[in-house]
């Protein structure tokens, strides 16, 4: 039976960042569905979770603040968006959105060297 409050889109496979609270860096996940009232993501590994996070979307060009884990399932969590988080870009600040965007850049760096050292491996492999 559903538990659910607002009912959910069709599964989806958006990229995202996550900004834990207490932490500026952003992790990397996949977004596998959301609804208005909340999502389900996905990371590539496990993480050290806290209560609260912001969720940010940059293909939909949305944040939201505030976010509350519900549930943790393995790589998996469960997060209830507060009802008044849901913003686009134009409305956190400059520098807000510069620090997140430089968070950004640095995981992607990381997850191209590391993508760099699976394919050296494989070929020093063959």
């Amino acid at each position: 039976m559903e538990k659910r409050g607002s009912p959910r889109q069709n599964k989806c496979f958006f990229r995202a960042f996550v900004y834990f609270e207490g932490s500026g860096t952003a992790v990397d996940c996949v977004v596998r569905d959301i609804s208005d009232t909340g999502a389900r993501l996905q990371f590539p590994g496990p993480q050290k979770l806290s209560e609260f996070m912001d969720l940010h979307i940059p293909v939909r060009g949305q944040s939201y603040h505030h976010s509350k884990l519900q549930w943790e399932d393995g790589n998996e969590i469960g997060i209830a968006f507060h009802a008044t988080t849901n913003t686009n870009a134009n409305n956190i600040s400059l520098d807000e959105r510069m620090n997140r965007l430089e968070a950004e850049v640095a995981a992607m760096r990381q997850a191209v060297k590391h993508l760099q050292r699976n394919a050296d491996e494989k070929l020093q492999v063959t």
